[in-house]
């Protein structure tokens, strides 16, 4: 079943009544849906309240809470820990013992899926890809010719422009690409847990302060999905602006159909799939970590 996601950016209380999560204001019940049928819930006002009933029926049903900023950016992300998976003390032993070159190698075919999913969407809008042909197969164990940062030089130049700068704390079309790769990354994590990895134990980003290491690891080659998106936004809008039009434009990534071992299916359940090749790449040296495909015809 496809999951929900919701967004809410008004002030509410929201609270927990027969396993349904229902959203008041002003006293009045304004939606309410069953916990068990939501993925993701994304708290964007300062003024909302919500009970702990309410914070731990959600972490009960693998459920993300993902808490915005003043700037209406996604800040912290709430995951389940001690139920993700009946496993998950085994698992994350296996998960901490796993070699270096085990992590050099799954990392580089991540390196390489990002690099041809840049080629993808260059070619999604009839740009220039000739740069980055030949970048993916140079890709090195632990990619330690970087050739991830000469990739994304050449790409957002021939995606965006000479004028573009991706700049992190900018308003406009960077706002709005932080705004994706946050839910992208929840998203990741959300399936992480579910399978019993734990989310900061990545295989290259390694931040003491990042919580969600494994996370930025998996999800880099989605985030030229996001780049589609925000593409497409800034072609209609001069001046894009994180409003609610935009985000339920980014947000319908998550359902976006991709195929994944010849099915389709909704990205957000591709994740648990993505995830579990994972482990078995852990331990095996033969599979090689697959991702899923965008759906071109419905792109």
């Amino acid at each position: 079943m496809i999951k929900r996601i919701i967004d809410i950016s008004e002030q509410a209380y929201l609270h927990i009544r027969n396993k349904q999560l229902l959203i008041e204001r002003d006293g009045e019940t304004i939606g309410r849906m069953p916990v068990e049928d939501l993925g993701v819930v994304i708290l964007q006002h300062s003024a909302i309240v919500i009970s702990q009933a309410a914070i731990i029926a959600c972490q009960q049903e693998g459920v993300v809470i993902v808490f915005c900023d003043a700037c209406h950016l996604p800040y912290s992300v709430l995951l389940p820990l001690s139920d993700g998976h009946t496993l998950h003390t085994k698992i994350m032993r296996e998960q901490i013992a796993i070699s270096q070159p085990t992590k050099k190698r799954l990392w580089q075919q991540i390196i390489q899926q990002k690099i041809n999913q840049q080629r993808a969407t260059l070619k999604a809008f009839n740009k220039n890809t000739r740069p980055l042909d030949r970048l993916a197969r140079q890709v090195k164990t632990g990619d330690s010719g970087n050739h991830e940062a000469q990739a994304a030089q050449k790409y957002w130049l021939l995606l965006m422009g000479s004028e573009f700068r991706r700049d992190r704390d900018a308003a406009g079309v960077n706002a709005l690409l932080n705004y994706g790769y946050a839910i992208v990354r929840a998203m990741v994590a959300r399936a992480i847990v579910g399978s019993g990895l734990h989310p900061s134990v990545g295989l290259h980003h390694r931040n003491q302060y990042n919580g969600l290491c494994l996370a930025d690891d998996l999800m880099e080659p989605f985030r030229p999905w996001v780049d589609r998106i925000v593409y497409r936004i800034a072609e209609q809008q001069p001046f894009p602006k994180i409003d609610r039009k935009n985000k339920e434009l980014l947000l319908q990534l998550l359902s976006q159909k991709v195929r994944w071992d010849g099915r389709a299916m909704p990205l957000m359940v591709a994740s648990h799939y993505l995830v579990s090749n994972l482990k078995q790449a852990f331990s095996d040296k033969a599979v090689k970590l697959g991702y899923p495909q965008w759906v071109e015809s419905e792109s």
